[in-house]
């Protein structure tokens, strides 16, 4: 049992100490949404009475409102010693761009907006997120962003919501990353999976958003009938009321509400206590974000108690057995954000990812019903091939190694990394055909070292676990240059 009258912390790294639990501000977009703007006087003010009581590590991003802006006004009273606090505050914050051409512009751009409204020479932690890895930009952007890191406009590098194979990318192709933003908690286990595993051997660290579940892991939910449709008005619980009716629906979260409150009890903490400390007990997570509502309410000292306290195999067990009477989601983290079902705020984010720049076009040669699509690589010229060809119905696309927009082979040295690439180049090669995955008949698997099977086999098999396509996996003499895996495809739409 810890006495402790503030939150512990947790070195990220040596130039980096945050709070376990971090202080978010998604919420301030949702008070903003009917078009009033908080006070940023009045609602720095709410900042620093969190940083006076050691809740100082605070999360947000470009588009959560005026939430940077709130935050540059505190530090700005904070650097004029208007108030005290035990440590400078620590700012997380996001970069969300629209996926397309990272140029170097582009994303010093979008580094530079946040600092301006920060107020700040050095953003602690710039977290990435990005929409489709069938763009291959974002390895682009991380390749800017950590320019711009070793520059000092940038403490750390992170990523948000992205999966454990999009998370092998990045890391094996080099970029330093410190910490992925994801859901987790004990409505949404996921993490606790390959990402968690992923993470404790590349020293990458887990910082866990969704953990009371917007609201819904409580004692007002406990024993209560389910909300009528339309009856949640604000957008933290429609957003999680979404992951309640995927795990198996109202009757799923009462019996991990029932539990979590026999273990609150016993330890005579709070159900959103011990679900918190369930999170934080996993090895790979830094800190659990619990969301604030600035000006309105706070509840720092009952989030303390998440602290005080450890669960025992008793308490363990029973929460095992809560989570069996429910579904475990589908899929990786991130997934909701791109692909069915769409566990969002908003709901049905399909049109929103259709309006995506795509990463090819195709074109269609005058006189002739076979449309093409190139990347633009200069061996597409050279040799004078497509990297897709449709012909009516059929597409086959080329043998597809893992080269960026660079020419430059990305995952040196890891399979199953390039396998991922690839797999994307594939997906995004079908896109402006008007085709998908979903479509694909045959794959043709080449290896440069048969000892790569499985761990190439099974990132084809979370790629099309449903679509089953015929497949051909070999062993080849040698590939050009310093590629491990090559695939080629063929679907018919």
């Amino acid at each position: 049992m810890s006495n402790s009258s503030v939150p512990t912390r947790y070195r990220l790294a040596a130039d980096l100490e945050i709070s376990r639990l971090v202080t978010g501000l998604w919420q301030v977009a949702d008070q903003e949404r009917g078009g009033t703007l908080l006070d940023p006087q009045i609602a720095s003010s709410s900042l620093l009475d969190y940083a006076r009581a050691g809740f100082d590590t605070f999360d947000m991003a470009d588009h959560y409102g005026s939430a940077e802006l709130i935050t540059g006004r505190m530090f700005e009273r904070v650097a004029a010693g208007e108030t005290s606090v035990a440590a400078r505050p620590v700012a997380f914050t996001k970069w969300c761009p629209v996926p397309g051409p990272m140029t170097a512009a582009v994303v010093r751009e979008g580094v530079q907006r946040s600092l301006k409204r920060l107020g700040v020479e050095s953003i602690d932690l710039l977290q990435f997120h990005w929409w489709s890895f069938e763009h291959p930009a974002y390895l682009d952007a991380l390749g800017e962003l950590s320019i711009l890191r070793d520059q000092g406009l940038i403490r750390h590098l992170g990523v948000t919501n992205f999966d454990t194979e999009h998370l092998r990318v990045v890391v094996k192709n080099g970029i330093p990353i410190k910490t992925n933003q994801v859901s987790f908690s004990v409505l949404d286990r996921r993490a606790a999976q390959q990402m968690s595993s992923f993470c404790l051997e590349n020293d990458v660290r887990l910082l866990a958003y969704g953990t009371l579940g917007g609201g819904l892991i409580s004692k007002r939910w406990l024993g209560k009938p389910e909300p009528a449709p339309g009856a949640i008005d604000d957008w933290s619980k429609m957003k999680y009321k979404r992951f309640v009716d995927a795990l198996g629906g109202w009757s799923a979260l009462q019996g991990i509400l029932v539990a979590l409150d026999r273990i609150a009890r016993r330890h005579d903490v709070s159900i959103s206590n011990v679900a918190s400390r369930w999170v934080l007990d996993h090895p790979a997570v830094a800190a659990v974000i619990i969301g604030a509502r600035l000006g309105e309410r706070e509840h720092r000292a009952s989030n303390l108690a998440t602290l005080s306290f450890s669960l025992d195999e008793k308490d363990r067990q029973e929460l095992d057995d809560a989570f069996s009477q429910s579904v475990m989601l589908d899929g990786d983290c991130g997934d909701e954000y791109r692909k069915p079902p769409f566990l969002t705020a908003s709901g049905d984010l399909s049109h929103h990812l259709q309006t995506m720049p795509k990463a090819y076009t195709a074109t269609t040669q005058p006189g002739n019903e076979r449309q093409q699509v190139s990347t633009g690589s200069i061996w597409e010229t050279v040799c004078g091939f497509s990297r897709a060809v449709r012909v009516k119905d059929r597409i086959l696309v080329s043998g597809t190694t893992a080269t960026d927009g660079q020419g430059r082979v990305v995952c040196a040295g890891d399979p199953a990394g390039q396998a991922v690439y690839i797999l994307d180049k594939i997906a995004a090669s079908l896109s402006p055909l008007g085709s998908c995955l979903n479509d694909v008949v045959r794959t043709r698997i080449y290896l440069r070292h048969v000892s790569d099977w499985e761990a190439v086999s099974r990132v084809h098999g979370r790629y099309f676990s449903q679509i089953r396509p015929a497949n051909t996996l070999i062993e080849v003499a040698n590939l050009v240059g310093d590629y491990l895996v090559e695939i080629e495809a063929e679907a018919i739409v």
